[in-house]
């Protein structure tokens, strides 16, 4: 191999990095230059067939859009309710299944686990047709017990619930999982000195299982806050954004701005918004982890 560099009049020592070129390429024309792309992009306006130089126009009247506004809006209800919500469950069933008189944990983990390799059109669909208003079957049961039927995917809230009940669904046993590698890391020795201090199973949850589970809580609320900001499936197939804008997320809008409307500066311009929004969000969420810790 040393004389096929030689011949080559390549230095050994800087091949490894020329293995590197097809790597590097394919994340510059992929990944580098799709961001500078849409970054110049959000500039500009797309006018009788051709781009045209706005500045920052697109910023300035995203300000001013209701229909953004109310996307915001939506996504940050969406955040506000469900990940800690989905949170909270994972740390709790994760807890539950690490517990020494729990039999068959293995099933118990698989089936909390099955729901996040599902396709997320085909759940989506499956929770479309469970809460149908006509012919579901969460409303076929609710009449079986003498309870009216809700408008789930009809009205302004109930369609919010619906969609934040099917994202829970999905994602608390990936979650979990997170939270069980997590718990599974702290040493035993700090249950056995909880023992001999004479701590309850309640004590040693808050004095020692949630203070060494604090990284990992913050990861799954990060990257929960970062998958709730960038909502699409959901919304998209149970109600398409309705009723009257009821449940439209930013991603939503971004999607319709540049595939319907056609207005790909624009579309940029949401994108760019959004990904400023969740920046800030997750250093703040950092901020306040080292605060706590």
């Amino acid at each position: 191999m040393k004389k096929l560099w030689n011949k080559l009049k390549v230095n050994p020592k800087s091949a490894p990095y020329y293995f590197l070129i097809p790597v590097i390429v394919i994340f510059g024309v992929f990944m580098i230059y799709p961001i500078v792309k849409s970054l110049m992009l959000s500039f500009y306006s797309f006018e009788a067939g051709d781009y045209h130089f706005v500045g920052l126009q697109n910023y300035l009247n995203l300000m001013k859009d209701p229909v953004f506004k109310k996307s915001l809006f939506n996504t940050l209800v969406y955040l506000v309710v469900q990940v800690p919500v989905m949170v909270f469950l994972a740390l709790m069933l994760a807890y539950l299944t690490d517990q020494a008189f729990v039999k068959v944990k293995a099933v118990f983990r698989i089936s909390l686990f099955l729901p996040a390799v599902t396709c997320l059109v085909a759940y989506s669909l499956v929770f479309k047709l469970l809460l149908n208003n006509e012919y579901g079957l969460v409303n076929y049961i609710l009449n079986f017990f003498g309870i009216d039927g809700v408008n789930w995917l009809g009205g302004s809230i109930s369609s919010k619930i619906s969609i934040m009940i099917a994202i829970t669904w999905r994602w608390t046993g990936y979650n979990m999982i997170i939270m069980l590698a997590g718990l599974q890391t702290i040493p035993h020795e700090l249950y056995e000195a909880a023992d001999i201090d004479g701590a309850n199973r309640m004590q040693k949850l808050l004095r020692v299982t949630l203070p060494n589970m604090k990284p990992i809580i913050l990861f799954a609320a990060i990257t929960s806050t970062i998958g709730t900001l960038q909502l699409f499936d959901e919304p998209y197939i149970l109600t398409e954004g309705g009723p009257d804008g009821a449940t439209i997320t930013v991603a939503q809008y971004l999607y319709n701005t540049g595939f319907r409307y056609i207005k790909f500066g624009y579309a940029a311009a949401i994108s760019y918004v959004l990904v400023i929004i969740i920046a800030v969000l997750s250093y703040l969420q950092f901020k306040l982890g080292e605060t706590d810790s």
